[in-house]
């Protein structure tokens, strides 16, 4: 295994790793920078999107151009002329929120939750956008939605509440999107001031979470245990995503700068986004919107 700086960046909030298997290209977003970027899988051809608001994920549409999710709700992005269209605010009387991390699952349904700016109260929610554009709530009582992924049949689903200090596992419905049976996967060590942000699943079902604040991408098995701990070169690594022709890389993204004054700083590497190579493991393609 080796880990290399991909992209010497400088994201203030980087995450949000999206390999396209159709254009072979890596996307990842600067969520306080309010920019999406795309590269080759080795960091060349580097093109860069400004958005009008803070980003928390984006997904590929299949009819081209993007769904995002910005601080003032979902929006469609449009790569040949850089505007974005409103599609719903969820949370139009909560302005101290902000749309985060999301992914789609095997019907094309786009999953994000919301989280407290602050990250202090439990007022935040989970979202399914669907291909309709109609809009529906998973769940609430979450202060920072995190790390949304399947398990590779789709029938789990993966979800952190970053300060609970446990990511969660529920049942999912392919046929409806509707999830139930919510419950602890893994408890995840807070006790050096880390905390579950982004994830991916591998071919094998293993999930891969990046723990932020404590510079570890962790490997849990489908039953929860930790199967490999990788110490990244910097503290704050936000998410992961199989990537590459071969689907082989792993991609890690990072920020510069902290969003709030109490959590630490970092070194020289921060920001960058980072590909660790040589794992012997591959991730499975990541779907398109179909709306």
């Amino acid at each position: 295994m080796r880990i290399e700086v991909l992209i010497d960046v400088k994201t203030i909030l980087g995450e949000g790793p999206l390999w396209d298997v159709d254009e072979e290209r890596l996307y990842f977003i600067d969520s306080f920078g309010c920019s999406v970027f795309r590269c080759t899988a080795d960091g060349g051809e580097v093109r860069a999107w400004d958005v009008p608001a803070k980003i928390g994920s984006m997904a590929l549409r299949k009819q081209g151009g993007a769904v995002i999710s910005l601080a003032n709700g979902f929006h469609f992005l449009d790569f040949k002329t850089g505007e974005t269209e409103l599609i719903v605010d969820p949370e139009p009387g909560k302005p101290g929120n902000r749309i985060n991390d999301g992914k789609v699952d095997k019907r094309g349904r786009f999953v994000a939750g919301s989280m407290d700016t602050m990250e202090e109260g439990p007022n935040g929610a989970l979202y399914r956008l669907d291909p309709d554009l109609s809009l529906h709530k998973l769940d609430d009582g979450i202060v920072v939605s995190n790390g949304p992924c399947w398990s590779p049949d789709g029938r789990i689903f993966y979800f952190a509440d970053t300060w609970s200090g446990e990511i969660w596992a529920y049942d999912y419905d392919n046929e409806t999107g509707a999830v139930s049976n919510r419950r602890t996967f893994t408890t995840v060590d807070t006790s050096r001031g880390g905390a579950a942000d982004g994830s991916t699943v591998d071919g094998e079902g293993f999930l891969w979470n990046a723990q932020v604040y404590d510079g570890k991408v962790v490997r849990y098995t489908p039953d929860g245990r930790v199967d490999r701990v990788i110490d990244m070169p910097v503290k704050k690594v936000t998410s992961v995503m199989f990537g590459g022709p071969d689907l082989d890389i792993l991609f890690v993204t990072s920020m510069a700068k902290p969003p709030l004054p109490r959590f630490p700083g970092d070194g020289v590497q921060r920001g960058s986004l980072f590909a660790i190579y040589d794992l012997g493991i591959r991730g499975v393609p990541e779907p398109r919107f179909a709306g």
